[in-house]
């Protein structure tokens, strides 16, 4: 049987249709209100060590290295003599001159040889005066007859001996004085004692250590580079390290050699790297490490913390007119020492990036404060 529909339907109807009506403006009212407040959302603060500005510097890359600074000249004094130690003039640690006294051996027994050598020279040569006489007295009496000429010649023969013994004499005095003379303990250039192993009173034997000096002026840096670097190892080219006690203090040098062979056990080349020490504040035997400055140029530059390197293309977030801007980049240098990086493109001179774990933690559009604009830091 059909159903009415009369007018308290149509009614009905319309009721059902204003309350939808009004339903749907409560909605669109609720959805504005939603984006007025994600549109009123409070911007993040990010602090000074948050961002970094893009600014243009040097940068440098290259093998890294790492290894022991060695004085470049050092010398290891031995007891020339034996005997005991008279006396020792200079301590570790103290600057000496090329030359200067450092130890003395006691050269009392070396002193008598001398004596002895002496006296040989003198009855040497006075067998020789006895037998120049004889042969001038020989000749003489082989010319009148009074003597044959083998005798004469007898005579030469013996005073040929004489001479030779004179000579003999002398050699053996100049070894005794040389002896002598190696009892004195001298430093072979001026530098510092680095080492003392002796004291007064000791017994040394001839080849015992005595001293060990060397010329702080000038150091080298004996360090290993990995083998598949080994094309950047060229003589001359720079190196820039730190040294284990100075903090971030850089320090130069120079490749000045490099080993012709691979150490299998390592896979590493060593390098000799010549590092001037006018100052003398570097010391032997420090640890060093650094990088072989291989490639450098100027760049625009920021912390490497900047860039999203797991993305493809790397890309940096920006602030801009108060919020964050993915942005693809190009990097066309890594400077692993300074921690920074080179763009070739993608930012601009004054462009201020987010770093570190601030980067990773927005996203692209979120609105943005930075505490204190580090642009107006560097313009003060």
């Amino acid at each position: 049987m059909p159903r009415a529909t009369g007018p308290r339907h149509g009614c009905r109807l319309l009721g059902l249709a204003l309350a939808a009506a009004v339903g749907l403006a409560g909605c669109k009212r609720d959805g504005g209100r939603a984006a007025e407040a994600a549109q009123e959302q409070p911007p993040v603060a990010l602090a000074p060590e948050n961002v970094a500005v893009v600014s243009s510097r040097r940068l440098q890359s290259g093998p890294e290295v790492a290894g022991t600074l060695h004085a470049r000249r050092t010398a290891t004094l031995r007891a020339e003599v034996g005997g005991a130690v008279a006396e020792v003039r200079v301590d570790a640690g103290e600057r000496v001159k090329s030359g200067q006294l450092l130890a003395r051996i006691d050269a009392s027994a070396l002193q008598d040889a001398v004596r002895a050598a002496h006296s040989a020279v003198t009855s040497a040569q006075n067998a020789l005066r006895v037998a120049e006489s004889g042969a001038r007295r020989a000749h003489t009496l082989a010319r009148e007859g009074a003597m044959a000429e083998q005798d004469a010649e007898r005579a030469d023969a013996q005073l040929e001996a004489a001479r030779a013994q004179v000579e003999d004499a002398k050699a053996r005095l100049a070894a005794a004085e040389q002896q002598a003379g190696k009892t004195a303990v001298r430093a072979p250039f001026a530098g510092v004692v680095s080492e003392r192993s002796v004291s007064s009173g000791d017994v040394v034997a001839s080849g015992a250590a005595l001293y060990t000096v060397i010329d702080p002026s000038r150091l080298q840096f004996e360090g290993s580079v990995p083998a598949a670097s080994v094309g950047a190892l060229v003589p001359g080219a720079p190196v820039d390290f730190s040294v284990t006690g100075f903090g971030g203090r850089r320090f130069d040098g120079h490749i000045e050699r490099v080993n012709p062979a691979v150490d299998p056990s390592t896979g590493q080349v060593r390098v000799y790297v010549d590092v001037p020490n006018a100052d003398g504040r570097l010391l032997a035997g420090l640890y060093a490490q650094g990088r072989v400055a291989s490639q450098a140029s100027e760049a625009l530059s920021a912390p490497a913390t900047a860039v999203d390197a797991t993305s493809t293309p790397p890309t940096v977030m920006k602030v801009q007119d108060g919020k964050v801007q993915k942005v693809a980049v190009e990097i066309a240098l890594r400077d692993d020492v300074a921690g920074a990086v080179g763009f070739r493109s993608g930012v601009k001179q004054g462009d201020v990036l987010v770093l570190g774990s601030a980067r990773g933690a927005l996203a692209d559009g979120t609105p943005v404060r930075v505490v204190e604009d580090p642009r107006a830091q560097k313009s003060n």
